[in-house]
């Protein structure tokens, strides 16, 4: 059996499932003899802060790349322009498109500064702006097997929106101690000359503390395993983040319209990502239902990565059979998955309900694959239940904003009084009399 196949009659009935996906992805605990995630990674970072580049390079040779050096961290400008060159003409357009379509859709998202003028002179506002350093974690996966070039173009397409001048990009070497191509060809047609080889907790706290040539950035953005996002969530308050991202998911809902073959291949898009993926579907028909799960069998049995889908598909995965669309969207809201489908006859008559999901995905034609590589909304997106309050990766992860106080001179002095009532109501004079000096002019 490749997933569980359940009948869920209401929201109550879910609460197994909701248990057993809250439970992914924590940090594994400290035994006796061997130190937990948080506390490996904590050395890492304290490593890294002390003795900056000297202990990236002893981290990466001790578990990515043997005879790697100082020289290597660094990536050359013109490595990076000679994979670009060697790039195939067909996946340079592809990416291009992809840029474009990226780019288009961030540019929309940037705020603008904005003032407002009382009658009296006095002028308040907000001034929006770019950091001024970006770095981005970049996964390459085991040995550089999977170099997540997506995942670069979403987070330095959003920081360049804002107006950031400065993008570092750190990514983990392969066993020879160089970065994928495919990554420093995409650095290069974004226009990134800072590339790092340096990967897991101590590429995070090269980010953040800086190493050798690479100067302490503002924001660390993109996607990693437990250890990349642990380093994050520790550096939380020394620099900003995007998100502590977890391990992939979607959530599927379909009703008697739904392409079986179609609804199990988005389902497997996720487990194949990580054993601790996560792939559910809520149908309303249960014919529809049993075609689903065969299908997901069959069709995860062809995959190369099928080993790791099993584990997702058994574990933290399922089919199940809802009495209608209202619980179906009762349950995701519950799940508040990183990925919603909706695999329905009229998806817009169903999004107004959707209060919780990273994305959304309207109609048959809209795979979530779709939104990984080419449509333009950002892939990098809240996981484990964090939709219920986070956003997807955007440009205002690379903005701050400023409050701007400019007021007249009457606005100041009408308002003495009660500034220093106010001060003294919460015993601090020294407020009042800044307030009242003004006041008597």
């Amino acid at each position: 059996m490749p997933c569980p196949f359940l009948r869920l009659h209401s929201l109550a009935d879910a609460a197994p499932l909701l248990a057993v996906l809250q439970g992914r992805n924590e940090p594994e605990p400290a035994v006796p003899g061997k130190p937990g995630t948080e506390e490996q990674v904590a050395t890492i970072l304290h490593r890294v802060e002390k003795e900056g580049l000297e202990a990236v390079v002893d981290f990466t040779r001790r578990f990515d790349a043997p005879a790697f050096t100082e020289a290597q961290f660094k990536v050359p400008a013109a490595a990076l322009k000679a994979a670009f060159a060697r790039m195939d003409p067909q996946d340079l357009a592809m990416l291009q498109q992809a840029v474009h379509n990226i780019r288009i859709y961030h540019e929309r998202q940037r705020e603008n500064s904005w003032f407002i003028t009382g009658e009296d002179g006095s002028i308040m506002g907000r001034r929006v702006l770019p950091v001024d350093r970006a770095g981005l974690y970049v996964p390459g996966g085991k040995a550089g097997s999977t170099p997540l070039i997506s995942s670069l173009l979403m987070g330095a397409i959003p920081a360049q929106a804002a107006g950031v001048q400065e993008i570092a990009v750190v990514s983990p070497p392969g066993p020879d101690g160089t970065i994928h191509e495919a990554i420093l060809a995409v650095a290069h047609l974004l226009g990134i000359t800072e590339v790092y080889a340096a990967g897991s907790a101590w590429g995070v706290a090269a980010l953040a503390f800086g190493a050798g040539p690479l100067a302490p950035v503002d924001v660390i953005a993109g996607p990693g395993n437990i250890y990349v996002a642990t380093a994050k969530r520790l550096l939380l308050g020394r620099v900003g983040i995007d998100m502590i991202a977890g391990p992939s998911e979607i959530l599927v809902i379909a009703d008697h319209t739904a392409n079986p073959a179609w609804a199990a291949a988005d389902m497997l898009s996720q487990a194949e990502h990580d054993p601790i993926a996560s792939a559910l579907c809520l149908c309303t028909d249960e014919a529809l239902a049993h075609a689903i799960h065969a299908e997901v069998a069959r069709q995860a049995a062809l995959l190369p990565r099928k080993d790791i889908a099993a584990h997702s598909l058994q574990k933290y995965s399922a089919v199940a059979v809802v009495p209608n669309i209202a619980t179906a969207v009762n349950i995701a809201n519950a799940v508040a998955p990183e990925h919603l489908e909706l695999l329905v006859q009229d998806p817009w008559a169903v999004m107004p309900g959707i209060r919780h999901a990273g994305a959304v995905f309207m109609g048959h034609h809209a795979a979530e694959a779709l939104g990984d590589y080419m449509a333009g909304p950002n892939h990098v997106l809240p996981t484990m239940g964090t939709a219920r309050f986070a956003s997807p990766l955007g440009v205002e992860t690379f903005c701050k904003k400023m409050s701007i106080v400019a007021p007249s001179a009457a606005f100041s002095r009408s308002n003495a009084a009660h500034v220093a009532r106010f001060a003294r109501m919460e015993g601090l004079e020294a407020h009042a009399r800044s307030a009242l000096c003004r006041g008597e002019g």
